[in-house]
């Protein structure tokens, strides 16, 4: 196949953890998301219930986009009971693929939605072809890999089953277990991560002990200029510069993680991910995306075992917090000329030098002028209020979906 209509088959796909980011990720690029319903998924916390999940499923089909739900926690015997109520609604909704890892739930799911089509979700730890070839048997469409998967595997994996499509995970928070099969919330918190209810343990700070074989019980702290350590703490995956890669080793599906993330990470990086997929040769293109990725919060990246898979840099044994150099300022809601209206998220004031996101372009913009509501002129604006206020632009541009950030250090 050329690398020309492989193009025209490749697919982003963008988390939705409600309706408004779902929105937002079709606005910038994606051409299919994924989502989830509490009772059955691996993020417990999801904005999505069935009358929003329908009203989605109808908005995406209107773009000719997709919409793919997760049911793929690991079942127990209460979730078996439960499931065919839950499907026979689901089957209403009409999704246009179920991704599930359990054998249980692809049983149930292939019974009562037969012609639905199954994507085998990365909980699963598909990492070589006999595997993929026996999912392939059980009636799954598509194989999203496990992130231990190297380019190298991917290229075999393919190369033994051409028609099973394959799916990665690009970009986003990495787990410190196989293929996110982590006992560490469930241990400590009472809440499992198979079930979707991870309290991310792997982030929290920890303290080392030495204890000496002949004196039991008394416990040597172990420190670093007094430091606590983080040594669970994976850097996030990035994997922007090996999508040309990962398409002629006949990835067709390329996955953002981030169903908790605010609409803002979610906006950028598939603006990011949309403009080098649409351009695997350029470049300038690439080099500009990699600049964009800087400016949402992250841990530092890593690319994973997609070469090296001893590699010793997917660790930030420093910190395990989120942070950038940018913030959100404010969502565009609406447009009158060369005025637009915003909701606020954090402050702006008179004179701020400040980048206005969409999906076609950035514009650095100059604050000349703040409006409230009745017209009158303020000097600054903050978040953390339902209002909604007014910003004078130099010049008339396309703002829909437009999003507003600032330079904080």
């Amino acid at each position: 196949m050329s690398q020309s209509s492989k193009k025209q088959n490749l697919e982003l796909l963008a988390p939705a953890g409600n309706l408004e980011k779902m929105k937002y990720a079709l606005a910038y690029g994606a051409d299919a998301v994924y989502l989830g319903l509490p009772q059955f998924s691996l993020r417990a916390k999801t904005g999505f219930d069935f009358a929003d999940l329908k009203a989605g499923i109808i908005y995406a089909h209107q773009l000719k986009k997709k919409v793919y739900v997760t049911v793929n926690v690991f079942a127990h015997e209460a979730h078996i009971e439960l499931l065919p109520k839950f499907l026979k609604q689901l089957k209403d909704c009409r999704p246009d693929a179920i991704i599930l890892s359990d054998p249980g739930i692809l049983n149930l799911v292939k019974k009562q939605m037969p012609k639905i089509p199954i994507h085998l979700s990365t909980q699963a730890n598909t990492l070589n072809s006999e595997a993929v070839k026996f999912w392939q048997k059980n009636g799954v469409k598509r194989i999203i890999l496990g992130r231990e998967a190297s380019l190298k595997d991917i290229k075999k994996i393919h190369s033994a089953t051409p028609k099973m499509e394959l799916e990665v995970f690009v970009h986003g928070a990495m787990c410190l277990s196989y293929s996110g099969r982590c006992y560490l919330s469930a241990q400590m918190s009472g809440r499992s991560a198979n079930l979707g209810l991870c309290t991310q343990p792997c982030r929290f700070e920890y303290k080392l002990y030495a204890e000496e074989k002949m004196r039991p019980g008394e416990l040597m702290p172990i420190e670093e200029d007094g430091e606590n350590m983080y040594i669970f703490n994976s850097k996030d995956l990035c994997l922007i510069d090996y999508l040309a890669d990962l398409v002629d080793a006949g990835i067709v599906s390329f996955k953002i993680e981030g169903r908790t993330k605010g609409l803002y990470y979610v906006a950028t990086v598939i603006r990011a991910y949309r403009r080098v997929l649409n351009k695997l040769k350029d470049k300038n293109v690439l080099a500009d995306s990699k600049k964009e990725l800087l400016k949402i919060d992250g841990r530092g990246y890593t690319t994973g075992f997609i070469k090296d898979i001893n590699s010793i840099s997917r660790q930030d044994l420093s910190t395990s917090k989120a942070k950038s150099d940018w913030q959100l300022v404010g969502q565009v809601l609406s447009q009158k000329n060369n005025l637009i209206e915003i909701f606020v998220h954090n402050s702006l004031s008179i004179g701020q030098l400040i980048e206005l996101l969409t999906a076609e372009d950035c514009y650095k913009i100059k604050v000349t002028k703040i409006l409230d509501k009745d017209g009158q002129e303020m000097t600054e604006i903050h978040g953390g209020t339902q209002k909604t206020y007014w910003l004078e632009l130099s010049e008339k541009i396309k703002t829909e979906n437009g999003l507003l950030r600032k330079k904080i250090n």
